[in-house]
């Protein structure tokens, strides 16, 4: 009773096909795919640093030597 066979995700696939259609299902892969899409290019352009004119956004790399109490 672990996993499912090969059958069973054909009847559900079948199952799927039959109550929604294979026209909504191929406007719910496209939309999924655009949205995939836009989140890797958010991701690709959150990795630049952005800086502003006050300076805010800037990344400053460094290394801590040592802790002071405050």
């Amino acid at each position: 009773m672990g996993s499912f066979s090969l059958w069973h995700w054909l009847i559900v696939l079948l199952v799927v096909v039959l109550i929604f259609g294979t026209k909504k299902l191929r406007n719910i892969g496209g939309d999924v795919g655009g949205a995939v899409n836009e989140f890797k290019k958010a991701m690709k352009d959150g990795q630049s640093p952005e800086v502003t004119e006050d300076g805010a956004g800037k990344t400053i790399e460094g290394e801590v030597t040592h802790k002071t109490k405050q």
